[in-house]
C-alpha cells in the first residue's frame, strides 16, 4: 500500500486497517494518483498528511471529520490523537489546490494586505484621472470594509459618479459571486462574469490571492485600480470635488470634512489601534481556531472598546473626535452596526453587548444609525447603507465562520437574535 502523510508510527494492525479504510473512501479520485507517496507497513512510520490535505473541496475539517467516523476509536483515542491534529492542521496550509486560500497561521486569523494600490487623482493628467462616469464600485452590502465605501460615496454626493455593482450578501465556492437575488446583480455588467474571481483574474491573470471587495474599477481603461477600502474612501472625499456642488465639498462641510488638516494625525492614530483591534479583531475572535487565539483577540478587542466608551465620555461631544464626523466615526461605525446582531452571538465576541454596556457608544451609533434626512449633513448616508441589510448580517457572518472555520463539515446554524436590530434613540 502507497499513502503520503504526517509522520505516524503504524503500530497495530488496527491502524493498518484504518489507513487503508482512508484510502478506499475516494478509491477512484484520480487527484490521489498524483500525490507524493510512501510505502507504509507495519512498525514504520507514515506519512499521513495527504490523507488530510487531499483536494477535496470543502476543507479538511469536512475530510477529518469523515476519517474520523471511518477510523478505529482508539487511533483517537491515544496520543497518536496529537499526531493526527497537528497534521491536519498544517494539511490546511498545503492544500495541493492551487486556489484554495489559507486563512490561518497555527490556529490565528490572517488578513494579507490588499494587492492593488493605484490611485485615482483630481489631475487631469493622471493615470487615473477622477471623471464622473470612469469609476465602479464592486461590494457586497454584507462587508464592513465595503460598506465604508457605500458610507462615503452617498456622504459625497456621489451617486450619479461612481457606479455600484452589489454581488451576493454572501459568498459562493469561488468566492463573491453575482446572484440576482438580494439586490444583487445577476452578472458582472461591464464583462458577464458570474463571480468577482473572474474580474481579478482579468486584472491579473497571476492573481493568487483572495478575491475582496471593494474593488474600484476603472471602466474606460478595464483594470482594477484599487481594492483597499481606507483607500477607496479617501480618494472620494479628496479627489472628486471638482465634480460636486459647492456645500458637498470637503472645504465647506462641518469642521473642515472628513480628513481635516488639524485633526489628521489624530484620526490616523486612532484609526491605526481600533482597526487592528476592533475592526479587524473581530474577526480575529470569530474566526480563531484555538482557545488561545481566541482568548488573546477577545480580550483585546473588550479593551479598546472599553477605550472608545472613556474617550467619548471625556470630551462629551457627539463624535469620536469632538464635534463633527470624520473619517475615524464611519470606519468604526461599520464595525458597531454589525457588533449585537453578529458579532456578539456569531463570532462569540460577548463579554458585553454596545446597547447593554457601552452607554455613550450606543448613543453614538444610533445618532448615526437614525439619521435619514437625506438633505442633511449625514444625508441618512449611515442608516440607508445599513437598515436594508441589517437583518441579515447574522446570517452572513454565520455562514462566513462555518465556511472558513468549520470547513463546511457541519451544518449551518444561525442565530436567532436579538429580536431588536437596532434600538431606537
Amino acid at each position: 500500500m502507497r499513502v503520503h502523510v504526517c509522520r505516524l508510527l503504524v503500530r497495530t494492525e488496527e491502524q493498518m486497517a484504518s489507513i487503508t479504510t482512508c484510502l478506499e473512501m475516494h478509491p477512484r479520485d484520480a487527484k490521489w494518483q498524483r500525490l507524493p507517496s510512501v510505502d507504509v507497513c507495519q512498525g514504520s512510520w507514515a506519512d499521513l498528511s495527504s490523507v488530510f490535505a487531499s483536494p477535496w473541496r470543502h476543507g479538511w475539517l469536512a475530510r477529518a471529520s469523515k476519517l474520523q467516523r471511518r477510523l478505529a476509536p482508539s487511533l483517537f483515542n491515544s496520543p497518536i490523537d496529537q499526531i493526527y491534529r497537528a497534521a491536519a492542521t498544517a494539511s490546511y496550509k498545503m492544500s495541493s489546490k492551487p486556489d484554495e486560500k489559507v486563512y490561518h497561521d497555527n490556529g490565528r486569523f490572517t488578513r494579507p494586505d490588499s494587492t492593488f494600490r493605484n490611485f485615482v487623482s483630481k489631475d487631469a493628467n493622471s493615470q487615473f484621472p477622477a471623471e464622473a462616469g470612469r469609476y465602479a464600485l464592486y461590494i457586497s452590502p454584507g462587508c464592513p470594509w465595503a460598506h465604508r465605501t457605500l458610507i462615503v460615496r452617498l456622504l459625497k454626493g456621489l451617486e450619479s459618479i461612481i457606479d455600484v455593482y452589489q454581488v451576493h450578501m454572501t459568498m459562493g465556492p469561488d468566492g463573491w459571486y453575482f446572484s440576482g437575488e438580494g439586490g444583487s446583480l445577476p452578472e458582472d455588467p461591464l464583462h458577464g462574469f458570474k463571480t468577482l474571481k473572474q474580474l481579478y483574474l482579468k486584472a491579473d491573470p497571476a492573481y493568487t490571492g483572495r478575491y475582496t471587495v471593494p474593488v474600484l474599477w476603472d471602466k474606460t481603461a478595464d483594470v482594477l485600480v484599487n481594492n483597499e477600502s481606507s483607500e477607496i474612501i479617501r480618494m472620494m472625499y479628496t479627489e472628486f470635488d471638482h465634480l460636486l456642488p459647492e456645500p458637498l465639498r470637503e472645504a465647506n462641510r462641518p469642521g473642515g470634512g472628513l480628513y481635516p488638516a488639524r485633526l489628521r494625525g489624530d484620526v490616523d492614530a486612532l484609526n491605526d489601534w481600533v482597526y487592528h483591534t476592533v475592526n479587524n479583531g473581530v474577526y480575529k475572535a470569530g474566526f480563531a481556531r484555538t482557545q488561545a487565539s481566541y482568548d488573546e483577540h477577545v480580550g483585546a478587542l473588550f479593551a479598546s472598546l472599553d477605550r472608545l466608551e472613556a474617550r467619548l465620555a471625556a470630551h462629551g461631544e457627539p463624535f469620536l473626535l469632538g464635534a463633527h464626523l470624520t473619517e475615524a466615526d464611519v470606519r468604526l461605525y461599520t464595525t458597531l452596526a454589525r457588533f449585537d446582531v453578529a458579532y456578539h452571538t456569531v463570532f462569540m465576541c460577548n463579554l458585553k453587548s454596545v446597547r447593554h454596556d457601552y452607554p455613550r457608544l450606543h448613543a453614538w451609533l444610533r445618532r448615526l444609525y437614525w439619521d435619514r434626512d437625506e438633505g442633511g449633513a449625514l444625508r441618512g448616508a449611515f442608516h440607508r447603507t445599513t437598515a436594508p441589510y441589517i437583518g441579515r448580517y447574522g446570517h452572513g457572518y454565520a455562514h462566513s465562520r462555518w465556511k472558513i472555520v468549520f470547513g463546511e463539515a457541519v451544518p449551518l446554524v444561525v442565530p436567532a437574535g436579538p429580536a431588536v436590530l437596532m434600538e431606537a434613540l
